[in-house]
């Protein structure tokens, strides 16, 4: 008998995740309850939870359903992130994996985060505004303010899976590596042939800041104005997580002062209002949350997702999404920018 998956990715679209190959390779393996790209209705959610197996999910919208899980196996997350409003507690003691599909988009976001960078180091975007209104600089004189990503110093503030997933791309370009992430441990962080550091000598000391760090309830704007003040004139800092972990109105003034460079595709209210200073800053280059939504990549959730419910069918624990840690779950907090409607 196939175990029973509630598959209710809203606001994700089935076919967003799940290429035709494993949605057929999912049917296969599993008996799929709902599986549409509505929001499964809470009544028939309650009534399909007794009998389910595993749930897939975009955030957990169901209260304390939990109570009705009697077979439940594990929740898998495909948002992004790990699901808000669950009793992680429960899950544990009962022996439910909760799992998140995060380190899908690793590759999407290293790869717009390597180019971020190099694109505010070579003013290539600037360039472009330039030869569009016909003040473009030619030669030397196009690149007074330019420099290389090569044989730079680099700081990256959180060594999580997006951070795993860059580092890599930045080794061809000879940089030196410094990085601050609380929750991993100074030898750890050696064995990656990485350099642990203080926040306050990474900002002083790196010319590219990577901001990967997860967000979390410790690190509500953690770059504060004094933290960003220590930034080397004319450096960039790269936003590629939340703005959560900054004080985005002080990077901001600091940017329009020319203090340093900012290349971010987050913004603390999303969509970013059409009045906001940062949009008149010619030292920043700015993307529309675009990082982490390549069609080619947004399949991989689906095949990770597919592939962890054949582990569960065989008996077998799951090895491609990520799994909630006791210790690190209920630090978590929102990874969603706020809408100018949201409460």
């Amino acid at each position: 008998m196939k175990i029973k998956v509630i598959v209710n990715t809203s606001f994700r679209r089935m076919d967003e995740i799940f290429s035709p190959a494993d949605q057929r390779r999912m049917a296969d393996l599993v008996e799929v309850i709902w599986g549409k790209d509505e929001r499964m209705p809470a009544a028939d959610f309650e009534r399909a939870l007794p009998s389910a197996d595993v749930v897939v999910t975009s955030g957990w919208h169901y209260g304390d359903a939990l109570d009705r899980a009697e077979r439940l196996k594990a929740i898998m997350d495909v948002s992004g992130s790990f699901p808000l409003s669950l009793d992680y507690e429960a899950c544990y003691l009962r022996r439910i994996r909760v799992l998140s599909a995060a380190p899908g988009f690793g590759r999407q976001v290293a790869e717009f985060s390597l180019g971020l960078a190099i694109d505010a180091a070579r003013q290539i975007s600037y360039g472009d505004r330039l030869m569009r209104r016909g003040a473009e600089q030619y030669l030397w004189h196009g690149n007074v303010d330019t420099f290389l990503l090569y044989d730079q110093p680099v700081g990256i503030i959180g060594y999580g899976g997006l951070a795993r997933a860059l580092h890599p791309l930045l080794l061809p370009f000879g940089v030196s590596i410094s990085v601050y992430d609380p929750w991993l441990s100074e030898g750890y962080l050696r064995r990656q042939g990485l350099q642990p550091v203080s926040l306050e000598e990474l900002m002083s000391s790196s010319k590219f800041i990577f901001v990967m760090a997860i967000p979390s309830v410790e690190n509500r704007a953690m770059l504060s104005r004094e933290l960003l003040e220590l930034i080397q004139p004319k450096a960039v800092l790269i936003l590629a997580s939340r703005a959560h972990v900054i004080d985005f109105d002080a990077a901001t003034e600091l940017v329009l002062e020319g203090r340093f460079k900012l290349a971010t595709d987050v913004f603390p209210i999303e969509p970013l209002p059409a009045d906001h200073p940062i949009r008149a800053a010619e030292g920043a280059t700015l993307s529309a949350h675009r990082a982490g939504s390549v069609a080619q990549g947004m399949v991989e959730l689906g095949e990770m997702v597919v592939d962890d419910l054949e582990a569960i069918v065989k008996g077998m624990p799951p090895r491609r999404l990520q799994m909630a840690e006791p210790e690190l779950s209920m630090r978590y907090t929102s990874t969603r920018a706020k809408s100018p409607d949201s409460t």
